[in-house]
């Protein structure tokens, strides 16, 4: 997978939920997946919308009634709810909120090594300078990003690494996705 993918996949919130909770085997349908994943009604919609628009998930043919249809991985879903599986096993219930912010995986995984603010910008082509300052702070608040300024240099320079939870998503994400 590549980062523009996962930058896509990432961009609804309840996604990597949704594809979570399908790999550990919930059934495809809104009931169940609304009740494990908690997300509501609209969200969960536009989330699942989202996925079959870009070809994780599609509806299961010729199963179940038309007005409570199931939803099934496809072959790029498996691959994609697998990671999404493997960040859910190394964070907490509590991570969850940050998790769902657009560029938080995104940002995440482009510290896979240690980086300048324009370095993370370059990795990810469509991130804006407001949205990559607001995540490193988020992520910083929360102590999964550390930030140390290089005053030798001139001018001085931050140079942003993940820690903690976010240094495990960072290594789960990177061995995952290939960036560019």
């Amino acid at each position: 997978m590549y980062i523009d993918v996962f930058v896509n996949i990432t961009s609804r919130a309840w996604a990597l939920p949704i594809l979570s909770k399908l790999h550990e085997g919930i059934a495809g349908r809104q009931a169940p997946l609304l009740t494990a994943t908690g997300a509501s009604r609209t969200a969960f919609a536009q989330s699942m919308d989202h996925l079959i628009t870009i070809g994780l998930i599609e509806r299961n043919p010729g199963y179940g009634h038309p007005l409570r249809p199931e939803f099934r991985l496809t072959d790029k879903g498996i691959q994609a709810a697998a990671i999404a599986h493997k960040i859910r096993k190394v964070t907490k219930d509590e991570d969850q909120d940050l998790l769902r912010r657009s560029w938080t995986l995104p940002v995440l995984t482009s510290l896979y090594t240690p980086s300048h603010f324009n370095d993370i910008k370059r990795n990810l082509q469509t991130i804006s300078d407001r949205a990559l300052s607001q995540s490193l702070k988020a992520m910083e608040s929360r102590n999964w990003v550390c930030r140390v300024v290089d005053g030798a240099a001139r001018p001085p320079r931050s140079l942003y690494h993940s820690i903690n939870t976010g240094g495990l998503i960072s290594q789960v994400t990177a061995s995952e996705i290939n960036i560019v």
